[in-house]
């Protein structure tokens, strides 16, 4: 082993990870939560395009490159199949890729490779060859961005048995889930919010952290359930609280993992208000949205005292920028959809 390498390998070793409760950004505690990952297990390594010295688009990766050396961080061309297409490849052979797709209306050109590959090799094998390949997507809008760069692509993904479909909302999410889902033997769609990137809030890596497919409540209330995940989290805490100030009390929980999805909290929710409405922002045709709503139906019917709404981002392509914020739900749509519900 050259001098260098034996350098790279004893800075491995020593990567810095965070000890105690500190403030970060969503972004800042997903490179946190890699860090982490790699520091822990040899076998873990990043790769996409400008992931190295740029440290991604976003800056997820920012730093690792010097920490972990080239043979952990690699720069790919730009070819997302390519990209996919060689994961598959490490893993068979013992490594845990975790990829990142620069923006989500990208990763149509891997989309045969994950779905049809990816997804079944785990299952075709017998359980034999795991496929602990992690796909990091940056989803939804509200960054002024325009197609291709502002879509929501999670249904894709949802309908294919073989893949988990993830989604933090607060930094001490993407902190620990990002490390849970490079540990898991499946392969792992992880849709990162990006309007939420920059989003502040404490990560405390001594908390156990809840598990990578359990949908958790982040606000109590009586009077109607709000689910949700990914970006449009926050908006349904800030309508609970503006709801609150007129009394109305909203349960808001957020649903984290889209597949497997975790329904239990929901219909405990459910059966103690009577009410839910859905949030998220991909279309509502065939939306998450259905599906949460079909299942609530079927097992809280008669704890229903009304129909289930979704507010969703309409059936349209994503629009320009100057017009997204009428696209993406808001304060004012969900608002005017639990007034909606209390009607009944």
């Amino acid at each position: 082993m050259s001098a260098a390498r034996a350098t790279q390998d004893k800075r491995v070793r020593r990567a810095p990870v965070i000890t105690e409760p500190t403030t970060l950004t969503m972004g800042k505690a997903l490179t946190a939560g890699l860090r982490a990952a790699m520091a822990a297990d040899e076998k873990v390594l990043v790769a996409g395009e400008d992931v190295g010295a740029l440290g991604g688009v976003f800056r997820i990766t920012e730093g690792l490159l010097d920490e972990f050396g080239t043979e952990r961080v690699r720069d790919t061309p730009l070819g997302e199949s390519g990209i996919i297409g060689t994961a598959i490849g490490m893993a068979m052979r013992g490594w845990r890729p975790v990829l990142e797709i620069q923006f989500d209306g990208f990763v149509f050109p891997g989309f045969s490779q994950i779905t049809t590959q990816l997804a079944h090799i785990h299952s075709r094998t017998g359980g034999r060859v795991p496929m602990p390949v992690v796909v990091r997507i940056p989803f939804e809008g509200g960054i002024g961005a325009i197609e291709h760069h502002s879509e929501s692509i999670e249904s894709y993904f949802i309908h294919t048995p073989g893949l988990k479909v993830v989604s933090p909302s607060s930094p001490q999410d993407a902190y620990w889930m990002i490390q849970q889902a490079v540990a898991a033997n499946d392969p792992v769609i992880f849709l990162e919010p990006k309007r939420l990137y920059h989003q502040k809030g404490e990560v405390d890596p001594t908390a156990p952290p809840r598990g990578l497919f359990e949908s958790a409540v982040l606000r109590p209330g009586t009077d109607v359930t709000l689910v949700s995940y990914g970006g449009t989290v926050p908006t349904c805490l800030e309508a609970a609280k503006a709801a609150g100030a007129e009394g109305t009390s909203l349960e808001v929980i957020d649903l984290r993992s889209l597949s497997p999805l975790d329904l239990a909290p929901v219909e405990a929710s459910v059966r103690k208000t009577g009410r839910l409405v859905v949030v998220h922002e991909a279309p509502q045709t065939l939306g998450p949205g259905a599906e949460v709503a079909a299942r609530i139906q079927e097992h809280c019917f008669w704890s229903l005292e009304a129909p289930v709404l979704r507010v969703t981002g309409y059936d349209v392509l994503y629009p320009p920028s100057k017009v997204e914020r009428h696209h993406i739900p808001d304060l004012d749509r969900i608002l005017d959809a639990v007034d909606r519900s209390l009607d009944y």
